[in-house]
């Protein structure tokens, strides 16, 4: 199927302007060489009031069935037009902007763009390789009066960043409940190829890492004349670009509830970073928003 993302604004409204066409778009997504029934496999079929009835079992199915629009009162322009704006926003798109641009109300805009956020994290995604820095963070600041790495108010957040020479690779990152090593060998596992080299400070809940199937190595922090940022340089840039996001996109108006949703639209836009505007929009379109079609 050719590519039809629309490179602006104006390609946007000319092609996606009505319920019609984007249902078409849709439908040529869902099936780009002709119709095929999911419960007999006919490549026969047509229209019934919005639906596709098969000509062989008469099994009726919808262009929006198991994907983000399902069940949907929005209209797929609108739909349609914030997917292009939060796609083309270099840092992604609040939802009081999203609110502005198109007129919605402030909890459509939210709802909105939470189920778009979802749809960005790939089910079997491939795993970290090679040499991995794990480390952790509190996002709002470390609580005084707390023993060791103890949380109670602000979000723990586990980062994975994956060593490419002097730069930086691909991350994964979660929020935890706390730094125990229940909570942080199980996301090293679903984070990282076994075998590979997890570099990590001495926290005492990374020991199990070896017994699991990987190399660990462990830089002790205290007592170095070299800061951490230094000693483990590409988690600790990530964690702060992290940060930065939050807080320059969002205002730090991020719940904990809802933090999980933020750190896959953050792991998905930094591991695409290197990708073409364009590329990178229309693979957010084709396999992202639309995952269990594709």
């Amino acid at each position: 199927m050719v590519e039809e993302y629309p490179r602006n604004l104006t390609e946007l409204e000319a092609n996606f302007t009505t319920e019609e066409a984007c249902r078409a778009y849709l439908a040529r997504l869902r099936w780009p060489a002709c119709f095929r029934c999911a419960h007999c496999g006919s490549g026969k079929a047509w229209p019934v009031r919005g639906l596709w009835e098969c000509a062989g079992c008469g099994y009726q199915t919808s262009v929006t069935a198991g994907t983000i629009f399902q069940d949907t009162r929005t209209p797929l322009p609108v739909w349609f037009r914030a997917m292009w704006w939060v796609t083309t926003r270099k840092n992604g798109a609040s939802a009081l902007g999203l609110q502005r641009v198109l007129g919605l109300k402030r909890y459509g805009a939210w709802t909105l763009l939470h189920k778009l956020r979802r749809a960005m994290v790939r089910p079997g995604r491939d795993l970290l390789t090679g040499r991995v820095e794990v480390d952790e963070c509190y996002i709002g600041g470390l609580e005084e009066g707390l023993p060791g790495r103890l949380n109670w108010e602000k979000a723990l957040i586990v980062v994975a960043a994956q060593e490419d020479g002097p730069g930086i690779g691909g991350i994964r990152m979660r929020q935890i409940v706390d730094a125990s090593a229940a909570s942080l060998v199980p996301f090293v596992q679903e984070s990282v190829e076994p075998g590979s080299v997890i570099h990590t400070d001495g926290w005492l809940g990374y020991l199990p890492l070896e017994s699991k199937g990987y190399q660990h190595e462990v830089t002790f922090l205290k007592g170095k004349k070299k800061t951490p940022s230094e000693l483990m340089p590409r988690v600790h840039h990530v964690i702060a670009l992290l940060k930065r996001w939050l807080m320059g996109t969002h205002q730090g108006a991020v719940s904990h509830k809802h933090l999980d949703y933020y750190l896959d639209e953050f792991t998905f836009r930094f591991n695409r970073r290197r990708s073409r505007v364009e590329a990178n929009s229309s693979f957010v379109w084709r396999s992202r928003l639309w995952p269990s079609i594709l």
